[in-house]
């Protein structure tokens, strides 16, 4: 029995799939199913069950796989602390979020994380959906996700910080700038400008206007607010964003940001394996952030959790 074999047993019943973990890892199928049975030879117990949909753990399978989770990231959180100590390595905190976040709530967390610790790498992973951070957490190719919070996910928890409710994102000239609230009805048929489907924001919106019998189909789909915002300055098309967004966007002056009354509000937060066994400068940097946070209390439609 490995480190190795365990991780792979931990990733293998989060993933659920091992064609898909072995996709995710660029290995082949049976090179992840060898860790698997090696373990099973090993300990004499099946440890996942195969079925045409993918793999799911056993009950021995499940404990193994929670008490090895612990004890991986405890190992690899001391390992961190002994490089730091005995090598002097350079300390790196990674994470992973979508790729307008850092300008729309991380610009002041980032400057005074960096005035502060000036040794410390901060890198950021831009990842166009929660689905693919969640993919780069569970892999530990990051320490925190920053994402839109809501059902639990395997191998992941979550700290939601605030919720965001929805906005309609119009050109100036636009007739429906006119209105102070909308509902989905009163925008069926707009040149929707859509976000692509594998975001949450997008599922969100998509189960809301079915709920209704509200059709919403996209004219142009996009993997980012920002770029959204610039169609709608060139007035071909409106878009859904959330409170944040659409106060920073209203600013410039060139677009108007409407509430939808009827769209229930997304949840945002922190996505994380273990909070125990992240570094301290990790935890550092979620303060740091919860600062910026609150100072954002007055945005209309942004609410603190």
């Amino acid at each position: 029995m490995t480190l190795e074999d365990l991780r792979i047993l931990v990733a293998a019943c989060e993933a659920g799939n091992l064609s898909s973990l072995a996709r995710e890892l660029r290995r082949t199928q049976s090179s992840i199913s060898q860790h698997i049975a090696r373990l099973e030879s090993e300990l004499g117990v099946k440890l996942l069950e195969r079925h045409a949909r993918g793999v799911t753990p056993t009950a021995a399978g499940k404990a193994l796989k929670d008490s090895a989770l612990e004890g991986l990231d405890a190992i690899e959180f001391g390992l961190r602390r002994v490089r730091t100590m005995t090598h002097g390595d350079t300390q790196t905190l990674t994470i992973t979020t979508g790729g307008t976040t850092v300008r729309h709530f991380m610009q002041g967390a980032v400057v005074r994380f960096k005035r502060a610790h000036p040794t410390v790498n901060l890198r950021f992973l831009p990842a166009n959906s929660t689905r693919r951070c969640f993919e780069i957490l569970r892999l530990s190719q990051a320490d925190l996700g920053f994402v839109t919070t809501g059902d639990p996910v395997r191998g992941i928890n979550e700290r939601t910080v605030a919720s965001q409710r929805l906005f309609l994102l119009v050109a100036k000239s636009d007739p429906l700038a006119k209105h102070k609230r909308l509902l989905l009805k009163d925008i069926e048929g707009i040149r929707y400008l859509g976000l692509s489907g594998s975001t949450t924001h997008h599922g969100a919106i998509e189960q809301a206007a079915l709920e209704r019998g509200v059709q919403l189909k996209p004219e142009v789909v996009f993997d980012d607010f920002d770029t959204a915002r610039i169609f709608v300055e060139l007035d071909l098309g409106q878009a859904i964003v959330p409170a944040v967004h659409a106060y920073n966007f209203a600013k410039s002056g060139a677009v108007k940001a409407i509430l939808i009354a009827d769209l229930p509000p997304i949840s945002i937060g922190w996505a994380f394996r273990r909070w125990q066994h992240l570094p301290a400068v990790a935890h550092e940097f979620v303060e740091l952030m919860g600062q910026d946070c609150r100072k954002m209390q007055g945005i209309p439609g942004f609410e603190l959790v």
